[in-house]
């Protein structure tokens, strides 16, 4: 590829269109002092004379700001002339963040990309600041590459046609902006070449598979959700998986380990899950596609987003290969029961400067603060400016893509805090019109990017957002302590200064008291979890806390933890291994740590088999028992009472259940301490099925007395008829 190649002319001052009407011209104190009385503008055969507005001195320029008595025309080189007979060309300024840009350039079309038609192969690419556009198209069969130009339609779109099927063809665009020729892949790209070197077109027509009809699925608040990375669940050498690391392996029926254990998709089946959730499948950079194995990337790197990553298919080079196998991966998914959810990276890019996006309109897609720089909210030196019309269309019609093209049931948002809440809101509005049951979901952190605070998708802006979930980290930071103080123990840990706030987290933070404001308005709004790929997980945090504690004692802490995970109002989020006390050693942040700290290792699964069982059974209280998992704040409100029981031992009487299973009421007792409680029950027969080390749908005892022992460091789970 050829980047940027910069035209030989030489800028003796700098002009930039700000405004549609307004020029920023900086003219250096080392060119006639800085100082020149008159300015025009020359486009074309035309010429218009600047009104000098305001004068001031930047560092080792003199500033002018100048009208112009008409808009200025975009896609044209237009020339800047002073008193001394000096010119520079009129670069594009911050004109591509005004209202009036927006106005004049939006385009609402559905054909942006490549398509093929009728024996025709149509181009279309918005880029309204651009001069001059070309496609660089290489035949499948030719290392030589051939070069068209695209012609200029209204709002800023560039398009050509050209006769026959160009399927396989690899192409870039060429476009000439501001003096400078930039190339760059296609925003809409849906395959590309190994590791993003060029765009690839394909028939995606040929690529359609039928997909088997999904369990009901009534709420967000039914769905278990199971984060896992294709690589990690997959490559283990006891995974029992013929393709470690592939698509494939991920979606592999009938394997085991070594003890005869299922493993991969069959575990997941048979641990109760409803939804996978993948860590990011489009294409990132951080890993060689063509020898994938000498690195490793959880994949929060986007390079071309709607592009799958190539280093997860069996050949990189085929175009297609990529596209089948993971169609084909969630076919299987789909054939098991189990729904897929993509993690999707859309509040920032890769590298900024070699992107797409601002290769095509150099400054448009990402935000800047008030000084013109690009804002870094998100920590990786960009922000994607969701709220400028053109990204958000982007988007909306990825998310669009996805949905329609792979079939996903949901979407996980990365940094959904960069993101603005009108954007989320339409995002919701479509995919809710392709698939009812999708569910969507993400992190909602209140980030420093220059977005207005009303507007920002984050937890505090949730009453805007309905139906849309949020990761809870006061519940994550209430129940095992702070994410960020890894010594920090929360209240399954045994700190009892967290007791109030856990009541509250168990009953969905919706503010459990009619008139107290809660986090959340709805339990559907809320992901409960106490692990996720990100941080030290769980385990190794018990491991800093309790350096002198028997293993055994923690196993107790952990399943307190996890199990309450379950047993709360909102959306159950569980990391992969985390029901088999998942360790990486001790690495935080293993974004590119090695396999042998992020790998599944399914050893562990066979060693701690009684703690898999024991999760499961949870899993099938949760969906057994509609009171754990309740619709609405109001329900909750209504259905719940909360035991006098002294602090910090939890008791929570789930009254008029109603459920189809017969059963009327349900009592959750929770221990934290390390000392065995007595605690009166209301009266009745009481049917237990989860203590310390025992859950699941049997249930194991009956008895009529008020008054039972909670273990210490324990739950228990009783019903009655």
């Amino acid at each position: 590829m050829i980047g940027v190649q910069k035209v030989d002319f030489k800028r003796e001052f700098f002009a930039y269109l700000d405004e549609m009407q307004r020029v920023t011209i900086l003219l250096p104190l080392t060119y006639h002092s800085g100082i020149s009385s008159a300015f025009s503008l020359l486009c074309g055969s035309y010429r218009l004379e600047l009104e000098v507005k305001e004068v001031s001195q930047i560092d080792q320029y003199r500033k002018y700001i100048c009208s112009v008595p008409e808009e200025v025309s975009l896609g044209v080189t237009s020339w800047i002339i002073d008193e001394h007979g000096g010119r520079t060309d009129l670069q594009t300024g911050a004109v591509i963040r005004t209202a009036r840009f927006e106005e004049k350039f939006y385009y609402d079309g559905i054909d942006l990309g490549v398509s093929i038609k009728q024996g025709k192969t149509q181009f279309k690419l918005w880029a309204p600041t651009a001069v001059q556009v070309k496609i660089k198209l290489l035949s499948p069969d030719s290392p030589y590459f051939e070069i068209v130009k695209l012609q200029r339609e209204d709002r800023g779109i560039w398009s050509a046609v050209i006769p026959g099927d160009l399927e396989g063809f690899r192409y870039s665009y060429l476009l000439f902006i501001d003096q400078e020729w930039n190339e760059a892949i296609d925003p809409y790209a849906v395959s590309a070449t190994p590791n993003g070197e060029f765009g690839v077109i394909v028939n995606l027509e040929k690529t359609r598979i039928s997909h088997s009809p999904l369990p009901a699925f009534n709420n967000p608040v039914d769905a278990v959700i199971y984060e896992t990375h294709i690589r990690d669940f997959t490559i283990h050498p006891s995974s029992g998986i013929v393709e470690k690391g592939k698509y494939l392996g991920a979606a592999e029926a009938g394997t085991s380990d070594i003890q005869g254990r299922p493993t991969g998709m069959s575990y997941l089946k048979d641990l109760g899950v409803t939804h996978v959730e993948f860590l990011p499948f489009n294409d990132f950079a951080g890993v060689d596609e063509l020898d994938p194995d000498l690195q490793y990337n959880w994949g929060y790197n986007p390079l071309h987003f709607n592009v799958p990553e190539g280093s997860y298919s069996s050949n990189p080079v085929d175009p297609y290969s990529r596209i089948n196998e993971l169609k084909e991966m969630i076919r299987r998914f789909h054939e098991n029961g189990l729904r897929v959810i993509m993690d999707a990276v859309y509040n920032h890019v890769y590298i900024r400067e070699s992107s797409p996006f601002e290769k095509i309109v150099p400054g448009y897609y990402f935000r800047h603060d008030e000084h013109g720089m690009p804002s870094n909210g998100t920590g990786v030196g960009n922000d994607i400016a969701s709220e400028r019309l053109m990204a958000r269309k982007f988007i909306l019609d990825s998310v669009r893509f996805w949905l329609e093209e792979y079939r996903i049931d949901g979407i996980r948002f990365d940094l959904m805090g960069i993101l603005d809440v009108t954007t989320m809101n339409e995002i919701k509005k479509i995919a809710e019109s392709i698939n009812p049951d999708v569910i969507l979901f993400g992190e909602g952190w209140d980030l420093n990017t220059p977005l207005e605070a009303g507007q920002k998708a984050i937890i505090r802006n949730q009453s805007k957002m309905k139906g849309i979930g949020q990761f809870n980290d006061l519940f994550r930071d209430t129940i095992k302590g702070s994410t960020f103080n890894l010594y920090d123990k929360g209240y399954a840990l045994g700190n009892e200064h967290y007791f109030d706030t856990a009541k509250e987290v168990l009953t969905g933070s919706i503010g459990f008291k009619k008139k107290e404001k809660g986090l959340f308005s709805e339990p559907s709004q809320s992901v409960n979890y106490v692990e996720a790929h990100d941080n030290n997980t769980l385990w190794d945090k018990l491991l800093a806390c309790f350096p002198d504690t028997d293993t055994n004692e923690l196993k107790f802490y952990h399943r307190l933890a996890t199990s309450l995970v379950f047993l709360s109002q909102g959306i159950p989020f569980l990391h992969s291994g985390q029901e088999f006390f998942r360790t990486k050693k001790g690495v935080g942040n293993s974004y590119r740590s090695p396999d042998t700290i992020n790998q599944l290792d399914w050893d562990r699964r066979g060693d701690f088999n009684e703690n898999v069982e024991y999760i499961k059974g949870i899993i099938s209280l949760r969906k057994f028992f509609g009171c754990f998992r309740m619709r609405t704040a109001y329900e909750i409100r209504r259905k719940i009472t909360q035991l006098e029981l002294p602090s910090p031992i939890i008791g929570l009487h789930y009254n008029l259940v109603n459920d189809d299973n017969g059963w009327s009421e349900v009592l959750l007792l929770v221990n934290p301490t390390r000392s065995a409680a007595k605690i009166k029950l209301p009266a009745g027969e009481w049917t237990i099925f989860a203590d310390r080390v025992r859950a699941g749908l049997n249930p194991f005892s009956t008895f009529a007395n008020t008054d039972t022992e909670l273990e210490a460091v324990s739950i228990k789970i009783l019903a009655k008829k």
